[in-house]
């Protein structure tokens, strides 16, 4: 054996020999079931640090339960991901000069497939440089199509169930990106912005909006507010930018006497809350009118404003109500939360979009069901009670979205009927324009992919910033597709900080890029650094210092087989030495078995490099434990540290010749 460990010599050596050999395969011979679906990565991008936390954790599981005599099935597969691919597309378009709208609906559609197909391979090649033990002869893609097949024949259930309709409502809806979004996909940015108190009549409100008043349809004031009791059911009149015009004062409980002057303007189709308020009072007000199109200007209902972008508008419209006398003053710091959406962070706008929603009640009874049940638990610190809170407050779920890339919406339309069909129902029939959501294909994955006999699958482990995304999705589509929750445990791991525990951001310069890590150090040693003494839900730090630290003990390890190779002193039998490893044994496969990995790591590492480098082998060298322990020793430390970090120990594996007619991929578990 070579005086160091040299990873670059050995890792594509030795992934070869495992996919060669079948050992990534499932054994079916009269075995326990166990099953992991790998969280697909977008097919398009190269893999970030948490790629390599969920790879790392899951291919550590999957080797445990291999070398246990488990049936394991480790199903690799990648997202297209929707108005994310979309998104990176159409600012490659942007550098070139062009726009999304300058090609028709196939045209574009061809052209990002072609741009994904072309780096598709990136993120399978460096999720096999990770070391991940997964059966890539069930590779598959969310546009696959038998996968597409599915997804909507899942969707005609869905309408033929009574679960699917079509609405016009308010949605969060991105103009720069051109799509409408479901609650879960927005995010929310605290803002400090300004308060106009604009006069209306005998009143003075306060709004942040200017730009929509022309789509007012009501004032509302407190049915408990005293200061304007002879008000309510009333009709003012009032002067604004285009001229005079009246309006109805209307009493709700949701308006805060204490916010501005207590009454507020509703404007429904461009405010959430406002839009609730009018379908409570709409006998009584005009029917609601949209200022702010699809495209972010203002309408022609906005007069002499109309064509201005919405930001444009307010600061037009703020100095056009100072020099009118209509704006009595500004509040400069008024903070509040703003939705933004979560690709661009351009703010969302709320409006009206005829779109297709899911029913979500009575998925939400039966996902919920599961949780207290126990069918399934959820591994990471309160998220449990935070998957509860989602799944109680679900709204409808909008699943409609105004791109190209993805699974397109069978539905077809001709003399104002709608049909709900994977094929056109015939001539002059027109489909819908619109896609899934990314998250009704992904949400549906488990059971797409998983072969029969394997589902529900044991474990589902992904970062807990996507639980509603993706977990909740899985759970509601699961059990609705089959009648059992798509999981039995899900292990959530949290976000990986740099050693100062700061969230890594390009900007600040402190990311890791696991394949240089990969490249510099090993695969096993990023793979260890990441989990040892991880704690599911909780954030980890990781710098390049742990994962330097970690290629050290690569290095302890391969010398430790260097000097048991070489050893040949003779000596009775140590039976402390023998129950010591036996423990040792026992400890890490019951961390294993209760998700305890970030300690099955500690245990492994401080027994294997203080126990058995600093003490076993100094006893062995004084003739206290003889070469045949010593071997017996190191064989199963081999075992227990393969899932950790597998190309090291399978190398020395090979080299020691232990077992010349096999793989320690394939060899069992210490202590069966």
């Amino acid at each position: 054996m070579d005086k160091n460990y040299d990873h670059k010599k050995y890792e594509d050596k030795i992934y070869k020999m495992w996919e060669e050999s079948g050992a990534f395969k499932p054994n079916t011979e009269h075995r326990t079931p166990f099953t992991i679906v790998m969280p697909p990565p977008n097919a398009n991008d190269p893999l970030h640090v948490g790629h390599a936390m969920f790879v790392a954790i899951e291919d550590i599981l999957i080797r445990y339960h291999r070398l246990k005599g488990d049936s394991t099935l480790y199903i690799p597969g990648t997202d297209h991901a929707g108005i994310e691919t979309q998104f990176v597309f159409e600012k490659k378009l942007a550098k070139a000069g062009r726009s999304r709208f300058d090609y028709d609906r196939d045209t574009l559609y061809k052209m990002i497939w072609d741009y994904v197909q072309e780096n598709s391979n990136v993120a399978i090649e460096q999720i096999k440089k990770l070391g991940a033990s997964a059966d890539w002869s069930r590779f598959k893609f969310t546009l696959d199509p038998d996968i597409v097949d599915q997804v909507l024949n899942t969707f005609i259930k869905l309408h033929q169930d009574g679960l699917i309709y079509r609405d016009q409502k308010l949605v969060n809806y991105c103009t720069k990106c051109g799509t409408g979004y479901s609650e879960l996909e927005v995010s929310h940015l605290e803002e400090t912005t300004k308060l106009y108190y604009i006069k209306y009549g005998p009143f003075v409100l306060a709004t942040t909006r200017p730009e929509t008043k022309f789509a007012d349809t009501a004032l509302a004031v407190h049915p408990g507010d005293k200061r304007y009791k002879k008000y309510i059911g009333q009709e003012i009149e009032a002067q604004d930018l285009l001229g005079k015009f009246k309006i109805k004062v209307i009493a709700d409980e949701y308006v805060d006497p204490n916010f501005g002057t207590g009454v507020v303007k509703i404007t429904p189709l461009h405010d959430f809350n406002d839009y609730e308020i009018w379908l409570r009072h709409k006998q009584e007000i005009p029917a609601p009118k949209q200022v702010i199109g699809l495209d972010g200007k203002l309408t022609e209902i906005a007069g002499k404003y109309q064509g201005l972008k919405v930001k444009a508008a307010r600061e037009t419209i703020e100095k056009d109500l100072q020099a009118s006398g209509l704006l009595e003053k500004i509040d400069g710091k008024y903070s509040h939360t703003i939705g933004v959406c979560y690709r661009c962070n351009s703010p969302l706008e709320p409006l009206p979009l005829l779109q297709f929603f899911v029913k979500v009640k009575p998925l939400v009874e039966k996902a919920l069901a599961a949780l207290d049940s126990g069918e399934t638990v959820i591994y990471g610190a309160g998220r449990d009670k935070i998957l509860r809170d989602w799944l109680t407050n679900l709204k409808d779920w909008n699943i409609s979205r105004q791109i190209v890339w993805g699974i397109r919406i069978p539905a077809w339309y001709k003399d104002g009927q709608m049909k709900i069909s994977k094929t056109s129902p015939g001539t002059g029939w027109v489909q819908e324009s619109d896609s899934f959501d990314t998250w009704f294909s992904s949400g549906q994955w488990p059971v797409l992919v998983t072969p029969q006999g394997y589902y529900p699958t044991q474990i589902m482990e992904t970062g807990y910033d996507i639980l509603p995304f993706w977990v909740m999705r899985m759970m509601l589509l699961g059990i609705y597709m089959t009648g059992k929750s798509p999981f039995k445990e899900v292990y959530l791991h949290g976000l990986v900080r740099d050693e100062k525990g700061q969230k890594m951001s390009k900007s600040k310069g402190n990311t890791i890029n696991p394949l240089d890590m990969v490249e510099k150090y090993g695969a096993d040693a990023i793979r260890m650094a990441l989990v040892m003494s991880s704690t599911p839900g909780q954030d980890k730090a990781v710098g390049e210092s742990a994962i330097r630290g970690m290629r050290n003990f690569s290095n302890k390890i391969w010398n430790a087989g260097r000097f048991v190779k070489d050893f040949s002193r003779t000596a009775p039998d140590n039976q402390a030495f023998v129950k010591k490893i036996n423990g040792v044994s026992q400890e890490t496969g019951k961390l294993l078995n209760n998700l305890k990995i970030g300690l099955a790591a500690e245990t492994v590492y401080n027994e294997f490099w203080h126990w058995f480098c600093d003490q076993a082998i100094e006893e062995a060298k004084q003739g206290k434990i003889n070469k045949e322990q010593m071997l017996w020793g190191l064989e199963n430390f081999l075992k227990l540290l393969h899932p950790f970090m597998p190309f090291v120990t399978e190398t020395i594996w090979q080299e020691l010749e232990l077992s010349p007619e096999s793989l320690l991929i394939q060899q069992p578990w210490p202590l069966q």
